[in-house]
């Protein structure tokens, strides 16, 4: 009993998924014999070629199109309405503006599109072709001599391997994506792993997959943050007339666009108190209570979100185009934790500036100081 946990304690369970997915595939293969495997071959073999077929051709489209749809959307001026929106005009213009402005979601969506376009046009005209070999009729029961059993594993076992050659295609590019992982770690421990990706996965791939996904993946990291953006743009999209009003008579002073951003940074930083009992609330309960930018400016009280959604309405109340920023803040003990801020455009300067009125109660300058992305770190 000791030497069989142990031979199992020191088992990849990767190696061992990947012969699980051959042997069950060749008694299936058995079990069906050879005309019913070779039935079975086809179908996968089908389904892999309008699978390949629909991406190519989903991606060759998405390429084309891209630039065609961009400009059709920027001649539709849409902008999003300075009023309150409701969740589904919410979604929209998210979804609409997304669109224009973000390439990889506009690549990703059109895509999809035409991958499912494709794939399923090219499945029908199989089905057409091939009627009799998708055709599912009822067979009358009959024996499976051992010849077709025999031939029908021997056909199991070719499926059953290029089943596990996608597993591991998908592991490949999961480890690619993520190498410091210990689970990335512990799938290259495994030998049949190595053995079809050093042997079949790279030599076909070449060097694409490990040279242009960690890329692509920061890219998509980085625009996932800008939707984030656009969201709290048109949830905010409304700006209430007393915090127009409060922000234009602190600003009245303000000649340029920096002045205006400074005095809005101190005022927000100075009027506003940090919400212990919301993060407490959520930490021991794990309930978020969401606050639109109107409540923390009535109830004078919200975390950094709310500072900075706060900050970012009355920003643009008086004309300045400004950002909320989502990411890390440095804790004071060495360590750093979620934490939002925003950026505002100077136009006097032409650069976007980093400034963080949450932290004005805790002493020295957030407004653009030096070194402010060592304390600060953005989600992309």
């Amino acid at each position: 009993m000791r030497e069989i946990v142990e031979t199992a304690a020191s088992t990849n369970f990767i190696s061992l998924v990947i012969v699980l997915i051959v042997a069950v595939s060749a008694i299936q293969g058995m079990s069906r014999g050879a005309s019913g495997s070779v039935r079975h071959l086809v179908l996968m073999a089908t389904e892999g070629l309008t699978t390949a077929a629909g991406i190519y051709a989903g991606w060759q489209g998405a390429a084309l199109l891209s630039p065609m749809v961009q400009s059709w959307l920027i001649s539709l001026r849409i902008e999003i309405p300075a009023e309150r929106l409701g969740m589904l005009e919410q979604l929209y213009y998210t979804f609409v503006t997304g669109l224009r402005d973000f390439p990889l979601l506009r690549f990703g969506v059109l895509f999809l599109v035409g991958y499912a376009a494709v794939k399923l046009l090219l499945q029908r005209l199989a089905f057409f072709l091939l009627m009799d070999v998708f055709a599912d009729r009822p067979q009358p029961f009959r024996k499976i001599g051992p010849l077709s059993s025999l031939t029908g594993g021997a056909i199991g076992i070719v499926s059953g391997a290029a089943r596990a050659l996608i597993f591991v295609a998908v592991l490949f590019i999961y480890t690619t994506f993520f190498p410091q992982t210990p689970i990335a770690g512990y799938i290259q421990e495994s030998g049949l792993y190595q053995k079809g990706a050093k042997e079949v996965i790279e030599p076909v791939t070449g060097d694409f997959i490990t040279n242009n996904l960690p890329v692509f993946a920061r890219a998509v990291e980085q625009e996932f943050s800008q939707i984030l953006q656009r969201k709290y743009e048109i949830i905010d999209s409304n700006i209430p007339n007393d915090i127009a009003e409060a922000a234009k008579e602190i600003t009245a002073s303000g000649k340029t666009d920096e002045e205006k951003a400074r005095l809005l940074y101190r005022w927000v930083g100075t009027r506003i108190r940090y919400d212990w009992d919301k993060v407490r609330l959520y930490e021991n309960e794990r309930i978020w209570k969401e606050q639109t930018p109107e409540e923390t400016f009535h109830t004078k009280k919200g975390v950094c979100i709310d500072f900075s959604r706060l900050y970012a309405v009355m920003a643009r109340a008086v004309g300045l185009d400004v950002k909320v920023v989502t990411g890390l803040g440095y804790d004071g003990r060495g360590g750093y934790g979620p934490h939002a801020w925003n950026e505002v455009f100077i136009s006097e300067k032409n650069q976007w500036i980093p400034l963080d009125s949450t932290w004005v109660a805790s002493g020295g300058n957030w407004f653009n100081p030096p070194d402010f992305d060592k304390t600060h770190i953005k989600e992309a």
